[in-house]
C-alpha cells in the first residue's frame, strides 16, 4: 500500500518554455470580455421580432424568423468586418416536409460563423444555439412568441462567444452555430451535422446551449451558481461489436462527449468565481431532446448546457396569466448576471480545446495478469507533453496523474493494478493548453479510426 500511494502522488516534469500562465492569462482574458449588456441587447432584439417560429413570416423586415437570421447574418458580417475578415459566414438550408409539426414544406436555415483555425483548420469546435421559438401549439406560427430564454439565452451566447473570440486567433477552427427547426424535430441540428460531414469537419465538441438564462426554478428554487452539463454516456454510433467490447471492459461512462463534460467542469472550478458545473449523466433532459442530439447520432462529441432549474410555466407556453401565474418566455425571465457566467464558462471551454492539441489517437492499456499498467497512444501534432490519468471505477472525475515530456508515447504506471483503475491520456501543448481526457479504445476515442477493411 505505501508503494501505491508513492505512485498515485508522484508526478513527473513537464517542461514547456513559456509561461504556466499564458493559459490562465488568455481565458481570464476572454471570460472579462463577456458583456451583460450586450447578451441583453441582443435578447431583446431577438424578442423585438415577435415570433421566430420555424414557419413564421421569412418575408418582413421586422417580425419573424426571415427577419430575425437575416439580422443574425448582419451581425456576424459586421463582426467579420471588425477583424479583418477572420469569420466566413454559411447559412445551410434544406426544405422540410412530411412532419406534423410543420403545416408543409418549409425551409429551415442555419446561419454559421466560421473563424479558421490557424494551424489545425479541419479540427472544429462549434457553440451552437436554436433561433426558433414556440407557444403551447406547436403549430401557431403567428401569436407572439418571444422566445427570451428558448432559445433567445443560447443565441445570446452564441452571439457573445463569436464577437469576444473573433478577436484572438487558436490553433483549431471555431464555428458559432445559430439553428432553426429545434421546436420542430431538431432539423437545424440535423442541417449542422449534414454541414459538417459534407466539409470534411472534425468535429472535436459541441457546446448546444438550449434554455441557460433563468435561475428560478418552477417550485421557486433559485440557483444561480451552477449550470448543468448533459452528456451521453456511450456513442450514439456505437456498433453491436464495440458495444460488447465495451460492457466487458468498461467505458458507459466516459464517451468523449462525458469527458467533454468533466473538462468543462475543471475549467469551471480553475477559472469562474462562484459557479461550477453539474454532470448529468444523460444525454438530455428526461424525455426531452435537442440540436446536440443530431450531432451526436453524426458521431460527433456534444454536450447539452442548460441551466440549473428551469421554469415550465415559461416554456412552451402562450403569454397569458392563469390562475395568478404569468404564463410565456418572456424577457422578465432571464436573469443576465447568470446568463453572463454561462456564456463565460463557454468562451473559456472554446478558447482552451482550440489552443490545446488535439485529443490523443490510439490509446491503449495493457496489464492484466501484472501488478503494473502500461498506457499507450500516438504521438499528437502540437503536443509538447502528456498527462496519463487515472481514477477509481466510481469516481465521476479523473483524480491523479502523472505528466510525460518530448516524444513519449507509453508510460507505465507501476504497481497500479488495471482492474482497479480508469485511464486516459491528454495532451499539452509547448504553452500549457491541455486536451480533454480519452478513454482508451474505441469507447473514449473523439475521432473512432474505421475498422480495418
Amino acid at each position: 500500500m505505501k508503494k501505491l500511494i508513492v505512485a498515485i502522488t508522484a508526478f513527473a516534469t513537464l517542461t514547456v518554455s513559456a509561461s504556466a500562465q499564458q493559459p490562465q492569462a488568455l481565458l481570464s482574458q476572454v471570460a472579462g470580455e463577456v458583456s451583460e449588456a450586450r447578451l441583453r441587447a441582443t435578447i431583446e432584439r431577438l424578442v423585438g421580432f415577435g415570433t421566430r417560429h420555424t414557419a413564421s413570416d421569412t418575408r418582413s423586415n421586422t417580425r419573424g424568423i426571415g427577419a430575425a437570421r437575416r439580422w443574425v447574418e448582419r451581425e456576424f458580417r459586421t463582426m467579420a468586418q471588425q477583424c479583418g475578415g477572420c469569420l466566413e459566414i454559411a447559412t445551410p438550408s434544406e426544405t422540410i416536409s412530411g412532419t406534423e409539426r410543420l403545416p408543409g414544406p418549409t425551409e429551415v436555415v442555419d446561419v454559421l460563423a466560421i473563424q479558421r483555425g490557424t494551424s489545425d483548420p479541419t479540427r472544429v469546435i462549434v457553440i451552437s444555439g436554436h433561433l426558433d421559438s414556440r407557444i403551447t401549439d406547436v403549430m401557431d406560427a403567428r401569436s407572439t412568441a418571444p422566445g427570451a430564454n428558448d432559445d433567445g439565452s443560447g443565441t445570446a451566447a452564441v452571439m457573445e462567444a463569436a464577437r469576444v473570440l473573433s478577436r484572438h486567433r487558436f490553433a483549431a477552427t471555431i464555428v458559432y452555430a445559430v439553428l432553426s427547426g429545434e421546436e420542430q424535430g431538431l432539423h437545424g441540428g440535423k442541417i449542422l451535422a449534414d454541414y459538417a460531414r459534407t466539409q470534411g469537419w472534425r468535429v472535436e465538441a459541441d457546446l448546444n446551449n438550449d434554455i441557460v438564462g433563468n435561475t428560478e426554478g418552477i417550485g421557486g428554487a433559485r440557483d444561480n451558481t451552477h449550470v448543468r452539463i448533459f452528456s451521453e454516456g456511450t456513442r450514439a454510433v456505437e456498433t453491436p461489436q464495440e458495444a460488447a467490447r465495451r460492457r466487458y471492459n468498461g467505458g458507459e461512462v466516459d464517451s468523449p462527449s462525458r469527458n467533454l463534460a468533466r473538462y468543462m467542469d475543471r475549467l469551471a472550478d480553475e477559472h469562474l468565481s462562484n459557479f461550477d458545473v453539474v454532470m448529468v449523466y444523460r444525454t438530455d433532459r428526461f424525455g426531452r431532446g435537442g440540436d446536440q442530439v443530431r450531432m451526436l447520432e453524426a458521431g460527433y462529441p456534444s454536450v447539452r448546457v442548460t441551466e440549473a432549474v428551469e421554469n415550465y410555466t415559461r416554456q412552451h407556453q402562450t403569454l397569458r396569466t392563469e390562475g395568478g401565474v404569468r404564463y410565456g418566455d418572456t424577457i422578465d425571465g432571464v436573469d443576465f448576471p447568470y446568463l453572463a457566467q454561462v456564456t463565460r464558462l463557454n468562451v473559456v471551454t472554446m478558447a482552451s480545446l482550440a489552443s490545446a492539441p488535439v485529443p490523443p489517437s490510439g490509446v491503449t492499456i495493457a496489464g492484466q495478469v501484472s501488478a503494473d499498467t502500461t498506457v499507450t497512444w500516438r504521438a499528437t501534432p502540437g503536443a509538447a507533453g502528456y498527462r496519463v490519468w487515472w481514477r477509481s471505477t466510481t469516481d465521476p472525475q479523473w483524480r491523479y496523474s502523472r505528466t510525460v515530456g518530448g516524444d513519449a508515447t507509453e508510460l507505465k504506471l507501476e504497481d497500479i493494478v488495471i482492474d482497479d483503475w480508469f485511464f486516459g491520456v491528454s495532451a499539452v501543448s509547448q504553452e500549457g493548453f491541455e486536451s480533454p481526457v480519452v478513454f482508451p479504445g474505441v469507447a473514449g476515442a473523439f475521432f473512432p479510426e474505421p475498422p480495418a477493411q
